[in-house]
């Protein structure tokens, strides 16, 4: 990419945050994120099991398996276990400490990160997440979870949803914020687009079970994984209909966990990050995103199913991704220092000091 902190610098204030702090910043808010939606997308994978008969190995492999995929973590699951059930999976997903996207690891790292600046964030913030950090390395942890994994679920969800509450209400609007609340609805909009595919091009049904009852448990499993079905049913009173699901994740600008809400908060502390004004980008990363945002504006629902819904959310993925790679770039990524043209400028200046108070 053309961009660098040295292009953007310029159109910041002079006190630019440290790199570090910025990229701490921004990994503690994306795994705490990705914990709360594992965690939902997990439970609300267990319960949507006790609506179906007993399934049988293969049954229980196919309703596990995207998941993993869905998560990039199928090879490194096989690695340690030979069958995909209920159990492998959430303790894999749940505890594995050599998964780096399982709960616990996704847990431990915002702890460290938010370890490393403890003197930038609130002693709130980081009471809550050493408070999760040591729930989940006590032995009560795995005790809640043996006794029922909805308790476990809802408590890393609490702590989720307490953290970034007093982010709101102890940490000053700065550039600081401005990093945790880019990392949160970039990780939000990639986990959202991750639960819609997982139904519609990995989960679904076959065509006999269409508008049936295991597709309208599914579908009402997608919108509590999001914690969307009451939401939904503000603007529809009526059945549980798969395109108005999709269209109300996809499309709603007001409820936070859609995407183009989501979207629309990425763009916006993107434009306060690199300090241009709404509507204006200066890389192919950000202009590439800016038109895809613009495009929502005009896509109606019925063109997306009938161009094909997975690669539309494919596409929302790759921008997701090159906005990720555009902010380390720019923000946190710094050439190695050249010590020896340090030392040759730092002569030079005491140089011109010195001839300067001997004239």
């Amino acid at each position: 990419m053309t961009s660098s902190l040295s292009a953007i610098a310029p159109r910041r204030s002079a006190n630019v945050m440290l790199s570090r702090v910025a990229n701490s910043l921004y990994w503690m808010s994306r795994y705490i994120e990705r914990a709360e939606n594992i965690s939902r997308l997990l439970d609300v994978n267990l319960q949507l099991m006790l609506d179906f008969v007993p399934l049988d190995d293969q049954q229980l492999k196919e309703h596990w398996l995207p998941i993993l995929r869905s998560a990039g973590d199928e090879e490194t699951f096989f690695k340690h276990y030979e069958t995909a059930n209920s159990q492998s999976v959430t303790e894999f997903m749940t505890f594995h400490e050599e998964n780096p996207n399982s709960v616990l690891s996704c847990l431990f790292a915002a702890r460290e990160n938010a370890r490393q600046i403890r003197d930038q964030i609130s002693l709130e913030m980081f009471e809550v997440l050493n408070d999760c950090y040591l729930f989940l390395k006590s032995k009560g942890a795995r005790d809640v979870w043996n006794m029922g994994a909805h308790d476990f679920y809802e408590q890393i969800k609490k702590y989720s949803q307490l953290f970034q509450g007093l982010t709101d209400s102890t940490f000053p609007r700065n550039e600081g914020y401005e990093f945790i609340q880019f990392g949160k609805f970039l990780e939000r909009a990639d986990k959202t687009t991750r639960i819609l595919d997982l139904k519609y091009h990995i989960l679904l049904p076959q065509v006999s079970d269409v508008g049936g009852a295991v597709d309208a448990a599914q579908w009402q499993a997608v919108l509590r994984s999001a914690s969307a079905l009451e939401g939904y049913r503000n603007f529809h009173v009526a059945d549980i209909v798969p395109w108005k699901v999709v269209e109300f994740l996809l499309f709603s600008e007001e409820f936070p966990r859609a995407i183009r809400f989501c979207l629309q908060r990425v763009d916006n502390f993107l434009h306060l990050l690199a300090g241009t004004n709404k509507g204006e980008y200066r890389s192919e990363a950000e202009r590439a995103f800016g038109r895809m945002l613009s495009d929502m504006n005009f896509m109606r629902i019925e063109d997306i199913m009938n161009s094909g819904l997975h690669q539309y959310l494919e596409t929302i993925q790759t921008a997701l991704d090159h906005m990720d790679d555009f902010i380390h770039q720019a923000f946190m990524e710094h050439p190695p220092t050249d010590m020896a043209a340090e030392i040759r400028l730092h002569q030079q200046e005491t140089q011109q000091q010195q001839q300067g108070l001997a004239a």
